[in-house]
């Protein structure tokens, strides 16, 4: 049986690389850790922000890896080393190359933006297994497999571990995968040597500056996955930077947008808290789609994910059935129901424009007071945390507590928030023990209201730098609800 494994000498002509060393050498596997580093692997050294990856050639070798591929030669190393000017960005291409370049046996649907990635995978995946298709999903909740769930530490994995795990999905009858790709993984190149058959964005507010710098540097990594890697482009023109980016695509572009002029057009928006329907109009039909979470901006993620579906072959019944079967999406507008007399929701919002919107949405369909529960979270972007007070104070009444502090000081995160809400409508507390911050939240409570506990969602932890400690909204709010009907 022939021998399909790569010879250092074809990789490195495959990726332009100078060699030295054994040509002869098979790869099996590609990694950019020297701790996982082994027989047959290639080790990738990659420059970090804080660590050099070219420090641990020597800890790879080893290990037992079979070469190693650098931007400056390591002297004297004894295993085979490939150069190249950006071991970044051909970290990915590398290990697609080594795995048989999976993702052009799997239809990729590459969901960006900052609201919405992970809704719209997961109403994607709904959808495919309405349309009886195997299916992979890889985002903020994990992977997804077949059914079969695992834990990520990234959003988007990195570039080696992205190509095994689609020839791990390729090689388990996967034909479909939805993946979240994040502003982060643009930048870094964790994507480099994916083929997407579609390119979906959903929207653009400010997020991620402590890495990005500013708006524009954030909005150029989105683009980046519209720059020809994807056959289609699926893109919600409801924002300024989703019209710029339609503006600028050089492929096919399908717009979603709310009412007439658009290649998929959101008719009739009825965006309940609890579900939420619409008219959809795609594909020269209007069908009508009911979806859960509700909120307008799940609106928008539904007709999103309806048009990337239809991009790659499913009908309209597939649709309508995968959205309507839907339970939600955990952490998102997920409800807390202890029969209590108001209602209690555990969302995401993390950005002040999320956070805005889903007050906007408790606004409308509330026959009481809106009270939410906020914080900023240390170690990111600081720009964004009065701007976060600023959106709860739409609210009746604003909890501002801790969100993960990280190494920063809970309580001055606390006051750089309630420093947002100085011009807002609402009545505002401070506490930084979120535990007791949910409490009071559910305490204030009258019948009718709506209460929303923000910027964890599905999280299950509360990270203080030193120390990680369990916490999920959800649970604390369900015993506290418990405590009270007692």
């Amino acid at each position: 049986m022939p021998d399909d494994r790569l010879t250092l000498a074809d990789l490195a002509a495959r990726i332009g690389g100078d060699l030295r060393g054994d040509r002869s050498i098979l790869i099996d596997d590609v990694t950019h850790d020297s701790r996982r580093a082994g027989p047959g692997f290639l080790f990738v050294a990659v420059p970090g922000r804080v660590v050099d990856g070219h420090r641990f050639v020597e800890d790879a070798t080893r290990r037992g890896a079979a070469a190693a591929l650098v931007q400056d030669w390591i002297p004297p190393v004894a295993i085979p080393q490939i150069r190249v000017p950006d071991t970044r960005r051909v970290l990915g291409v590398a290990a697609s190359m080594v795995h048989g370049e999976p993702s052009r046996g799997l239809e990729i649907i590459g969901v960006t933006g900052t609201n919405g990635k992970t809704t719209v995978t997961v109403m994607l995946e709904a959808i495919a297994r309405a349309a009886g298709r195997s299916f992979g999903r890889i985002g903020t909740l994990g992977v997804t497999v077949e059914g079969v769930d695992e834990v990520l530490s990234h959003t988007t994995p990195e570039g080696a571990d992205l190509q095994r795990l689609f020839r791990r999905m390729v090689n388990s009858g996967v034909s479909t995968v939805a993946m979240e790709v994040s502003s982060h993984a643009l930048a870094l190149s964790r994507v480099e040597g994916t083929i997407f058959r579609v390119a979906a964005f959903t929207n653009l507010s400010q997020d991620h500056l402590d890495f990005h710098g500013d708006m524009e540097d954030y909005y150029r990594a989105k683009a980046r996955l519209f720059d020809g890697r994807a056959a289609v482009h699926v893109i919600d023109v409801t924002t300024a930077a989703g019209q710029r980016l339609a503006g600028s695509a050089t492929r096919p572009v399908v717009t979603v947008g709310r009412g007439p002029g658009h290649d998929v057009s959101i008719n009739s928006p009825d965006p309940d808290l609890s579900r939420a329907r619409f008219r959809c109009g795609i594909g020269g039909r209007e069908v009508a789609l009911k979806v859960r979470p509700g909120g307008l901006h799940n609106i928008h993620n539904a007709a999103l994910a309806a048009a990337c579906a239809h991009q790659v072959g499913i009908g309209f019944g597939p649709i309508r059935a995968g959205l309507a079967a839907m339970a939600g999406v955990r952490g998102r507008l997920d409800p807390v129901d202890m029969g209590q007399p108001f209602q209690v929701l555990v969302d995401y919002a993390h950005s002040p424009e999320a956070v805005e919107s889903v007050v906007r949405t408790a606004r409308a369909h509330s026959s009481g007071s809106v009270i939410v529960v906020v914080g900023g979270a240390g170690d990111r972007d600081a720009t964004k945390r009065p701007l976060l007070g600023a959106a709860a104070a739409r609210a009746d009444l604003a909890v501002i507590t801790s969100d993960n502090p990280r190494s920063e000081d809970p309580a001055s995160l606390v006051e750089q928030v309630v420093a947002g809400t100085r011009d807002g409508r609402a009545r505002v507390l401070a506490e930084v023990d979120r535990h007791v911050a949910i409490r009071l939240a559910i305490d204030h409570a009258s019948p009718g209201d709506v209460v929303l506990i923000l910027g964890k969602g599905h999280e299950t932890y509360q990270d203080f730098g030193a120390r990680v400690v369990p916490f999920d909204d959800r649970e604390v709010a369900a015993s506290w609800l418990a405590v009270r009907s007692g």
